[in-house]
């Protein structure tokens, strides 16, 4: 999946010298948090965001710091400060330079470019020219739209063998002290476990193979350094799993 797919194309856009009170106007009208700013010929400049406007001089939320840590900060950065929290038109407020994709961005590196921008929309450009634009809520609908894997045939059998070939790939799962068993596609995972989150991520990804109609879980858990048992035991009724 890439970012064509996933996009909306009818992007909400805004000029860098509209107002800051028509930046608001629009994003509360559409009830969006982010537009981008683009010039007329469609090419993005910047984006403005909600996180844009929390600073400002006038509510009084513009930043305020004890004198003497301001003769640690250069003047051209109090500078900006000042021009962001009490500028008017979208250019003197707006994010630049941006982040931005093309529409054969793979899904994978939009979430990872998300993450490490620590940024909720990425503008998708063709030709350097606004085409569309991912957000968090486009990944959200992509997720929800995705079919539910279907069961595989074989039974039991095919369950448990797709089960460990999944756990083989887990470099975090305790493989050499875990058991497995499925009957009836309600699979037990039995044995010893060095971490209360390996146990509950083994349940995780048990009731993620289809067919799994519910997990057991009976393991032990042991503190690794000093070999005391921190936890485990049966459960007294399996836990469901999408079939």
């Amino acid at each position: 999946m890439k970012a064509g797919d996933l996009m909306t194309a009818d992007v909400v856009t805004i000029g860098k010298d509209a107002t800051i009170a028509n930046a608001i106007r629009l994003m509360l009208e559409h009830r969006i948090s982010g537009l981008p700013v683009v010039d007329p010929a469609g090419r993005l400049l910047g984006i403005v965001t909600e996180g844009d406007f929390l600073r400002r001089g006038e509510m009084g939320t513009e930043r305020h710091r004890p004198r003497w840590l301001e003769f640690l900060i250069s003047p051209g950065r109090q500078a900006a400060e000042y021009r962001e929290s009490h500028g008017r038109k979208v250019a003197e407020v707006m994010t630049r330079p941006v982040q931005a994709i093309s529409e054969d961005t793979p899904v994978g590196e939009i979430v990872d470019l998300m993450e490490h921008f620590h940024v909720k929309r990425l503008p998708v450009l063709r030709d350097g020219r606004l085409v569309g634009i991912v957000g968090r809520a486009d990944l959200l609908r992509a997720l929800a739209a995705m079919p539910p894997a279907a069961p595989r045939e074989g039974g039991d059998a095919a369950i448990r063998a797709q089960l460990t070939a999944e756990i083989a790939k887990q470099p975090w799962a305790p493989q050499a002290t875990l058991s497995v068993t499925v009957r009836d596609g309600i699979v037990r995972l039995s044995g010893l476990a060095f971490d209360e989150r390996e146990s509950e991520a083994l349940r995780v990804l048990a009731e993620n193979i289809p067919g799994v109609k519910g997990v057991e879980a009976d393991l032990v858990t042991i503190e690794p350094v000093s070999g005391m048992v921190v936890g485990g035991g049966a459960d007294d009724e399996p836990h469901g799993a999408a079939a």
